[in-house]
């Protein structure tokens, strides 16, 4: 299928159609801060941020703790803060996604573009 979408096009429609190749894992992560709703992402990311930071200070206190009491004390919250800081980390993976699926879709328009011109 692809041999003969490639053979409809010209050279000029080719070469544009490469320069849209999929981007790399770290093009796609800092693509989430871009556009109209990338400041929610820097928000997330920042809290995010700061919750693994406290959640890393909560655990080294309760690995010091002596006393059980002590642990619980540490040791509920540095999950807690953790759990979380994972959760909002995973909250950015469907953006990733979406941004591929809609720079796919871009690439699927131009190519009707493309053959409806014909």
């Amino acid at each position: 299928m692809d041999e003969l979408i490639d053979e409809a096009l010209d050279a000029e429609e080719r070469e544009l159609l490469r320069t849209l190749d999929e981007p790399g894992f770290f093009s796609l992560a800092f693509g989430v801060f871009q556009g109209p709703s990338g400041w929610m992402s820097m928000v997330m990311m920042f809290w995010q941020t700061v919750m693994f930071i406290t959640g890393v200070w909560a655990a080294w206190h309760f690995f010091e703790a002596a006393d059980p009491v002590t642990q619980l004390r540490w040791g509920l919250p540095a999950m807690l803060l953790l759990l979380f800081a994972g959760m909002l980390k995973m909250a950015l993976i469907p953006r990733m996604e979406s941004n591929r699926l809609l720079r796919e879709l871009k690439r699927v328009e131009l190519q009707i573009a493309a053959a409806a011109r014909r």
